[in-house]
């Protein structure tokens, strides 16, 4: 089910710590779910810290997994493995509200 209507870009980078379960599951969920509601319309950066512990400063990372939407605007941050669905959805602004969550019958 595709629920996003624009066609804009996503630039997605995750800050992970190695490859740690956490880490790979956050990466494989945000994966999942870019295929299913933004196909061919997303760049993920996985940014490893451990590699490149300076780089946490760019996005204000204090915790891992983070997952920080760059484009579009507005910048939005999601904390955790991503195995949270309707969580990601809501805080990437996928779903603004026009998927009915119930059905209404007469």
């Amino acid at each position: 089910m595709k629920i996003s209507n624009t066609k804009e870009c996503w630039l997605l980078r995750l800050y992970v710590a190695g490859k740690t379960p956490r880490c790979e599951a956050a990466e494989a969920n945000l994966r999942n779910l870019c295929e299913e509601y933004l196909p061919d319309r997303y760049s993920i950066e996985v940014v490893d810290l451990l590699e490149n512990p300076t780089l946490a400063q760019r996005d204000q990372i204090l915790a891992v997994p983070t997952l920080v939407r760059k484009l579009p605007p507005p910048v939005r941050r999601i904390i955790g493995d991503l195995s949270n669905t309707e969580r990601v959805l809501v805080g990437l602004d996928l779903r603004p509200g026009s998927v009915p969550t119930t059905e209404y019958k007469h």
